[in-house]
């Protein structure tokens, strides 16, 4: 198999990458050379995907089997880049998001369920991130008709994530003490391993091209691990030298602790907005042949990664729109928190 990641270098495309490489496929990956270094392996090529030129030479680059497309964001750009490697590929995975149907995350969410309905015309000021990954789907599906593969991730974790998510936590466990954590350790959780969503993707696109439906989403497995499970890992995988302190969500929404994103993660329960979050299925997927190891198993990998050379610059240096979140949660905050279930519990 010949295949073109477009991006290649961070986290979604890299995993991508290193999937094929792992394979034994012939993989290039087309990226402007900014962000990351490329995966070994791999042929690289630079430019930009909004540039005619450089997509001409993409093109002509090829043949390729499939394109994986990791960082498509704009429905008139990924039009551009899909219509320029028409002719010179064979499929086209397009890495969507869960966010193109409105319902999510307020209502249970499935691959029938209402769409946003962007346009494949549309610029990046004409839409939200949701609506304007629909268009992309639809751009992709205008230059590759039956040829092409969905994939509608939630929530991705693993190594090299820079969303700060697992990350975050580690970090907060590896400082020990007692850690003032949300809710109970049954509340559900559901997310994907990036090198999951990699094997099941190069699955598809290495697979006969079908013209029937072909958007799975891939939330991850229902059944692969709890809060708890994934609290419990992050104290392992730092060396058990924090204590963790369950604390009813009250307590964090009266110190104004912001959920997501001050707390990984974190959605107080009660919240309608947000109700179905975790209940995305994963049916069609799963039953397509999507597997997801246990979230313990990403967080001790994840950790590993972190806490080894280089991990935690690349994990925490600014990064796009990561660099604007607001920090995990304080250390003054937290003694707060715990001062004030230590109150209530007394």
């Amino acid at each position: 198999m010949k295949l073109l990641v477009i991006g290649g270098s961070v986290f979604v495309g890299r995993a991508f990458a290193e999937e094929g490489v792992r394979r034994g496929w012939e993989v290039t990956v087309f990226n402007r050379g900014q962000s990351q270094h490329d995966p070994a392996g791999v042929r690289s090529l630079r430019g930009d995907r909004t540039d005619e030129a450089d997509l001409a030479s993409l093109a002509a680059a090829g043949p390729y089997d499939a394109v994986v497309d990791v960082c498509g964001y704009v429905p008139t750009e990924v039009a551009k880049s899909a219509a320029a490697l028409a002719r010179s590929a064979d499929a086209y995975l397009f890495v969507s998001t869960i966010n193109v149907y409105p319902g999510y995350p307020a209502e249970p969410t499935d691959e029938l369920s209402p769409r946003q309905g962007g346009r494949a015309d549309a610029g990046p000021d004409d839409g939200d991130y949701g609506w304007l990954k629909d268009g992309c789907e639809k751009a992709v599906r205008a230059a590759f008709p039956g040829r092409v593969v969905v994939l509608q991730p939630g929530l991705i974790v693993g190594p090299h994530d820079r969303a700060r998510r697992t990350t975050a936590w580690l970090r907060r466990a590896a400082q020990g003490g007692r850690m003032a954590v949300p809710g109970t350790p049954d509340r559900a959780l559901r997310l994907i391993d990036v090198r999951d969503l990699a094997a099941f993707g190069l699955d598809l696109v290495s697979a006969a091209p079908r013209d029937e439906v072909e958007d799975y989403m891939v939330p991850g497995a229902p059944d692969n691990g709890s809060w708890g499970d994934f609290l419990t890992a992050c104290v392992a995988a730092t060396g058990g030298k924090a204590e963790l302190a369950y604390v009813d969500d009250q307590i964090f929404v009266d110190h104004e602790v912001e959920p997501w994103t001050e707390l990984p993660l974190w959605l107080p329960a009660g919240r309608e907005d947000c109700a179905a979050t975790w209940d995305a299925s994963s049916e069609k997927a799963l039953a397509a042949g999507l597997r997801c190891r246990p979230i313990t198993d990403s967080v001790h990998e994840t950790a590993e990664w972190l806490f080894g050379p280089g991990g935690e610059q690349e994990a925490f240096e600014d990064y796009g729109k990561f660099s604007a979140w607001t920090p995990f949660l304080s250390a003054e905050k937290e003694r707060a928190i715990l001062a004030a279930h230590d109150v209530e519990s007394a």
